[in-house]
């Protein structure tokens, strides 16, 4: 199924474009389009109307159970209750990090946050931009813009109240027991859409490739003299081997796990010490070490575990983006695997340092790394909630380029 629209904006102009929000920076785009008669294109940014002109929104749902199976639905959009506001989201990235959404949806909770009222359907969960076009609320006005976690669909009910800091957070009810970190929404001005996707796509994953590192320092790397860190062509990889790398005084080797095809793209980056395929385990120095895990790739895991078996200090799970070779359950050599969940490592920073530390420290670090986005990604950009069905089932298969960015807009 090809895509509706496809443009791609590469190079230096990445970086520009996120850090000249002033300028009137136009990046050069190769138009590819194909217009296909059952992609539903409009430039109002009203949502769709039936031949009764009543309006429908457009949502993608996920197989809770085989994630791989997902289908597009129109649905009549509920109306307001008092303190709500309707946004419509412009645009989001869609990156391996989504399918590890869908594939944790129930051990960690990621299908709570968009409840479809479907037995069995959810709604995935994508890091984007939108803007409120109806409001019942003094906090969001229309016109506002918010960046934050929004499902993959046109449009989305939020009960918004702003905090001191000036984000504005989704009080829903269904909403106040989950992770604080994915209710806040940042208000977004004097942004073009080159900065919105460059956002979307970099943000969420290099903040956990921040916290990461600095959880690895809190905790003396756990007495390790190398890091190995699993799935390091992903954008959390690359960004975890990257932040280590900066610390010049660092004792301890940076190990790139990747496959055969991906291994030339984690070298050209730069920042490991040595970069392996995962059928040469058994080339990594027996040494105490510290596996972190992007990939939740069993067989891998159990390799890892058997070579290094006392000497693997810590084993850290953070994604399973090969969710088809993922086996929750595991006799492993040496010591389990235990869950790095970012929410608890930021939660810890704001005891230790203060309010809005930690958040200026990430902001700061991903900026940082991607100010040579254009170096190592290419930002491909699909018009219409439709055109994201392949870019989907290539993450979901793990056949994805890693260079590629992908962004789909609404």
């Amino acid at each position: 199924m090809p895509p509706g629209h496809l443009c791609q904006v590469q190079g230096g102009h990445l970086a520009k474009a996120l850090f000249s929000l002033e300028s009137n920076f136009a990046p050069q785009i190769r138009d590819e389009m194909t217009l296909r008669a059952s992609c539903r294109r409009r430039n109002s940014g009203q949502p769709l109307e039936d031949n009764k002109g009543e309006r429908h929104m457009q949502r993608l749902l996920v197989d809770q159970q085989v994630i791989t199976n997902i289908q597009m639905q129109d649905i009549a959009p509920v109306p307001l209750a008092k303190g709500q506001v309707r946004l419509r989201l412009d645009s989001f990235a869609l990156t391996a990090n989504n399918v590890t959404y869908a594939a944790s949806g129930f051990a960690i909770g990621y299908w709570k946050f968009f409840p479809t009222g479907i037995m069995g359907q959810g709604q995935l969960p994508v890091w984007g931009t939108g803007e409120v076009i109806e409001s019942q609320s003094d906090d969001a006005p229309i016109g506002t813009r918010l960046y934050g976690f929004y499902p993959a669909a046109e449009t989305l009910v939020v009960t918004p109240r702003t905090t001191r800091s000036g984000t504005v957070e989704d009080r829903a009810a269904h909403r106040a027991d989950l992770p604080a970190v994915y209710n806040r929404y940042i208000p977004i001005t004097h942004s073009t859409p080159a900065q919105d996707h460059l956002r979307a796509l970099l943000q969420p994953l290099l903040a956990t490739s921040w916290l990461l590192a600095d959880w690895l320092r809190d905790n003396a790397c756990f007495g390790a003299r190398q890091i190995i860190i699993g799935s390091a062509s992903s954008k959390t990889g690359l960004g975890l081997c990257k932040f280590l790398a900066e610390d010049d005084a660092r004792e301890v080797k940076i190990i790139g796990l990747t496959s055969e095809t991906n291994k030339g793209f984690v070298e050209q980056f730069g920042a490991c010490d040595a970069v392996l395929t995962y059928d040469e385990i058994s080339n990594i120095s027996q040494t105490p070490s510290v596996y972190v895990d992007m990939a939740g790739n069993s067989a891998v895991k159990h390799a890892l575990h058997g070579h290094l078996a006392a000497e693997l200090k810590h084993s850290a799970a953070v994604g399973i983006s090969h969710w088809d070779k993922f086996a929750p359950k595991q006799d492993l050599p040496g010591v389990k695997p235990q869950f790095f969940f970012a929410p608890a490592q930021i939660a810890k920073r704001r005891t230790d340092w203060g309010p809005g530390v930690v958040e200026r420290e990430i902001t700061q670090a991903w900026q940082r790394l991607g100010e040579t986005a254009g170096d190592w990604l290419d930002v491909t950009v699909h018009e219409g909630l439709e055109a994201m069905q392949d870019v989907y089932a290539s993450l979901a298969s793990g056949q994805a380029n890693p260079r590629q960015g992908h962004i789909i807009t609404l």
